[in-house]
């Protein structure tokens, strides 16, 4: 017998909030029949093509060192550079940048969710392809 992931958990103080940075950041949906309101001390989204799904639920703790789980995204079209642009757009924070870390074209770039979590932007499968 095994288990599988029914859906990523993420602590948080404003559970509303960082559903939405994170539901623009992934393109994920919420619930029509139960949306995420402002308030809400637990606020999913899914991705309408796979059906994971994020839970945001707030905690009176504060973030206080980085984190030991993280996401690598990477972009469904166009390339790294265009989505560090967007994803600094919305509000994400550059914590390290390693792009060219194993010659020219290659690495990753960290950057932090407004509440302080951790996150990587890969190179898009066309750039690792091309």
């Amino acid at each position: 017998m095994t288990s599988f992931v029914s859906h990523t958990t993420v602590d948080c103080a404003d559970a509303y909030a960082l559903s939405e940075f994170w539901r623009a950041v992934l393109g994920y949906a919420m619930d029509p029949e139960d949306p995420n309101e402002p308030g809400h001390e637990e606020c999913p989204i899914h991705d309408p093509e796979t059906g994971h799904e994020l839970l945001f639920i707030e905690v009176p703790e504060p973030k206080t060192v980085k984190n030991r789980l993280h996401l690598d995204l990477r972009p469904r079209e166009g390339t790294r550079d265009a989505e560090l642009a967007r994803l600094l757009d919305l509000g994400a924070t550059q914590v390290a940048d390693h792009r060219g870390i194993h010659g020219p074209g290659t690495g990753w770039v960290v950057l932090a969710d407004p509440e302080g979590n951790e996150f990587c932007i890969l190179r898009s499968r066309q750039e690792v392809a091309g």
